[in-house]
């Protein structure tokens, strides 16, 4: 049965991250301009943007974004792997012509 006091023990040892940023003095002044506007803290303010931006941010396949050189040192991984090393090859008539038209013509 759920009890309501085991978020309040499990929040107990959850820490916040204390970051410290440089800002430019026209940006930083910005921050403060939009969190006043928005009337919330700087602090908190800049927490609800880097929230909502990784909330908001698109995942990037690996395909779309790696390089030749990054696709032939994954593929030469997966073929190194231990999941190709230990599987045994296909025999011949595995990948024999007639027997893959064979079966294709008995499914119709």
């Amino acid at each position: 049965m759920y009890n309501g006091n085991a978020w309040k023990i499990i929040s107990l040892f959850i820490k916040k991250m204390t970051i410290t940023l440089q800002f430019k003095p026209e940006v930083e002044a910005r921050l403060i301009a939009q969190a006043a506007a928005k009337g919330l803290s700087l602090d908190t303010y800049l927490e609800s943007v880097i929230e909502e931006s990784l909330i908001n941010q698109k995942q990037i396949s690996f395909y779309q974004t790696a390089t030749d050189q990054e696709w032939n040192s994954e593929l030469m991984d997966l073929i190194n792997s231990p999941a190709f090393t230990v599987a045994p090859p296909l025999a011949d008539t595995a990948v024999d012509r007639e027997i893959i038209y064979t079966r294709e013509e008995e499914m119709l």
